[in-house]
């Protein structure tokens, strides 16, 4: 080894100063760690190819650095660890990690590549380029990217692990990024990459992403739930002791090889409850789950994971909505587990989860760990057919709109429902999914042709929701036809894709019709049926395409007869004023838009708000002092959205060109109208006390109030006008103080509303 490092040594690092040296410690400590963690999976020339895939990437990186102001080699080594510590993987990820940004950052060719590695290795860097080139371009491009990467996922998924490694290696070390930047790639990995990890079964990437962008895009409610975490921390390991004792004496009892223990809940998810449920930290029980792992034979492995459930449930009283099990029906990302929920000590719900070692390895390793022990399970049926759904739908579509993602995530990440067919087969759907969808996913011949379901045996629409057990039996008739209104009816990619050509279809067929009409009334004219009249006359009647004009002509939307204002010259017709192309149009109001972002990096409002025009979103409605974005949007200047926007993730992942950085000035002449929500014991004089600490001492206007009393409880909303969210934060603690009130909350308020 030391031999072998005196040689990787001399041949990158030829005469360094005193700061350089260390840098070069630092790099070899990095790579030793990799060959230590590589080390039960190297076989004989593994070790040299390492070193050639090492040598190549320190080479090509040497003039680079990161924005920390640390050599840029650092991080291909840090993913390359991530992949085999974290993710499991082998060797030839490894070297992959080692050179994924060489192609495109560096002289180094594919050609390079596979002369020195062979195809395979190759093939998946060619993969990570393109996944790269798939940040910071325009959305339809972004989309097309995005169609290659699922292309080289299903090819091979080591692709998509090394990204992910890629991911969470960038997200951990972004505190030097700018504000702007760190806001968008947290909000693409929380769009796409977490919700990929988690489908791929990497459960603890996945919740690291999600904590880590929050830490970003949420930064004062994580780092107040961190604080709580920590202060809560001594509480909550005698709570989980006094849990643990009884179970695991029965467990020793019983003569189980097991562990038990505690582990808290993310940040993320604990943040999510909060929201969802609207109650505060101290109310949300679950901060942890107990997780018990048997070290159980593949036989027994069910059998036992229900006697320990069995053993659980006598010492606790179960929640029986709250069984969840994937042992008997395992997750298409391979998950297997039996999970509960149960009254503990002190009346409060813990959540328990029951799992074998393997079970365990695969939960936490994903898809790498699911092929390490695939002889032949079920669970890797379900992934290749995962695989092989997103295949199908990709070679289909021709569409590159940024609704492709959106399906996507739709279709592919979300949970799934298990259905059967009337033979009594599984399908594998997602939530959300109907009768409509299930008839698309047997056959699209099916789905085209669906009139209606029977699901366990009772008719129902093609609208109809399925839920897990469900077993359905489709009705068709050949007289059917999609129509435009089963697109709000169905959530898989597929039946989309396959509604969307089925329509197309049907208008071209229709189209052919208004193209005869057309053509007749040109060669009536004297004019000649050629392209650059056609262009003319989509021109001419404003419709996007020639397909369209066709189609709306015979359907009598359009009339022909106004073509006599047209000109003939010869056989060409002549439009009244010369048009310019289309594309010509939307480059130039592209490029403004890109202007005005460098015009503007930093905008302050109040100060200079009179030279920008903008105006503030209804989705969120912030006001001065809340952490802001500015949102280009074609005509209407900049919008102001909150960066806690419910639509922030969504518009930061897909429209990253348009976001501009701002901020807010002070400036106390304008007031902006948001609400707060009050919840407390209803009594005599609350209405009074409410409004004597809004109007009378804090002088804020009142724009509307409500309030709604019952069973000695009252629910009130009041929107005011404030200045800026030190002045409702002010309001906001000065009702709090008064006695009776429970919760004063923000709401999101429209000016509609």
């Amino acid at each position: 080894m030391d031999q072998e490092q005196t040689v990787v040594t001399e041949s990158i690092f030829p005469k360094y100063t005193l700061n350089e040296e260390q840098e070069r410690k630092e790099i070899l400590r990095h790579y030793r760690a990799l060959l230590r963690n590589l080390r039960t999976k190297l076989k004989p020339r593994d070790k040299e190819l390492v070193r050639t895939a090492f040598e190549m990437s320190a080479e090509a990186h040497k003039t680079m650095r990161r924005k920390s102001g640390e050599p840029y080699i650092l991080h291909p080594l840090a993913v390359a660890n991530i992949c085999v510590e974290e993710i499991g993987l082998g060797v030839r990820s490894s070297i992959c990690a080692l050179l994924h940004d060489t192609v495109e950052d560096t002289d180094i060719t594919l050609e390079d590549v596979e002369r020195e590695f062979g195809n395979e290795i190759a093939r998946i860097v060619d993969g990570l380029t393109k996944i790269s080139s798939v940040i910071d371009t325009n959305t339809s491009q972004q989309a097309e990217n995005f169609k290659k990467i699922l292309l080289t996922l299903t090819d091979d998924p080591r692709v998509i692990l090394i990204k992910l490694a890629d991911r969470l290696h960038n997200m951990r070390t972004m505190d030097f990024m700018k504000r702007e930047k760190q806001l968008k790639i947290s909000s693409e990995t929380v769009w796409v990459y977490a919700p990929l990890a988690h489908r791929m079964g990497l459960y603890n990437i996945k919740t690291e992403l999600e904590d880590l962008a929050m830490k970003y895009m949420e930064p004062e409610a994580y780092r107040d739930i961190a604080r709580r975490l920590a202060e809560t921390k001594r509480e909550r390991s005698r709570y989980i002791n006094e849990f643990i004792k009884p179970i695991k004496d029965k467990l020793d009892t019983s003569g189980f090889d097991f562990e038990i223990y505690g582990r808290p809940k993310s940040i993320h998810s604990i943040w999510n409850k909060i929201k969802k449920k609207g109650v505060s930290f101290d109310e949300v029980y679950d901060l942890f789950a107990i997780r018990v792992i048997l070290n159980s034979p593949p036989e027994k492995e069910k059998e036992e994971c229900w006697k320990v459930y069995s053993m659980i449930t006598d010492e606790y009283t179960p929640s029986p909505e709250r069984l969840r099990d994937w042992l008997s029906n395992p997750k298409s990302n391979g998950y297997e587990a039996l999970h509960t929920t149960v009254m503990g000590p002190q009346g409060r719900w813990v959540e328990v989860q029951i799992r074998t070692k393997r079970m365990n390895e695969i939960a936490e390793k994903g898809l790498a760990a699911h092929y390490k022990y695939k002889e032949g399970s079920s669970s890797e049926d379900r992934f290749d057919k995962w695989f092989g759904q997103i295949r199908e739908v990709i070679s289909s579509q021709d569409t590159d709109s940024v609704d492709f993602l959106q399906d996507f995530k739709t279709s592919f990440l979300a949970e799934e429902i298990y259905v059967y067919t009337p033979k009594g087969d599984v399908k594998m759907l997602p939530i959300g999914s109907t009768a409509l969808d299930f008839a698309f996913s047997i056959h699209s011949a099916i789905g085209s042709k669906c009139i209606g379901a029977k699901v366990n045996h009772k008719l129902v629409p093609i609208s109809h929701k399925l839920r897990s057990g469900d077993q359905i039996q489709i009705i068709s008739s050949n007289k059917q036809k999609p129509t435009e209104d089963w697109l709000n009816y169905v959530v898989t990619a597929k039946a989309k894709s396959k509604i969307k050509d089925a329509l197309k279809e049907e208008k071209r067929r229709i189209a052919d019709d208004g193209k005869y009409i057309v053509q007749k009334k040109l060669e009536g004219m004297g004019a000649g049926f050629n392209q650059h009249n056609i262009d003319e006359l989509v021109n001419f009647y404003k419709v996007p395409s020639q397909l369209d004009l066709f189609y709306n002509v015979a359907v009598k939307q359009t009339d022909l007869k106004e073509l006599k204002e047209f000109n003939v010259l010869g056989d060409k017709l002549e439009a009244p004023k010369p048009v310019k192309p289309v594309v010509e149009v939307k480059t130039e109001t592209e490029n403004k838009s890109v202007a005005s972002k460098k015009e503007s990096e930093l905008i302050i409002f109040g100060e200079s708000s009179d030279k920008i025009m903008y105006n503030l979103a209804k989705c969120c409605n912030p006001i001065p002092g809340d952490a802001v974005f500015g949102f280009v949007t074609t005509g209407k200047g900049l919008t102001i959205h909150r960066t806690n926007c419910p639509n922030a993730a969504q518009m930061m992942a897909n429209y990253g060109h348009r976001v501009v950085k701002t901020k807010w000035a002070k400036n106390k002449e304008i007031s902006f109208l948001t609400g707060l929500k009050i919840v407390g014991i209803d009594d005599v004089g609350v209405i009074n006390k409410i409004t004597n600490v809004i109007s009378g001492e804090m002088k804020v206007n009142i724009s509307a109030l409500t309030i709604e009393s019952g069973e000695g409880i009252f629910e009130g909303t009041v929107k005011v006008f404030v200045h800026d969210k030190e002045e409702l934060d002010e309001l906001t603690n000065r009702l709090k103080l008064l006695n009776g009130i429970q919760s004063v909350s923000r709401f999101d308020t429209e000016e509609d509303k």
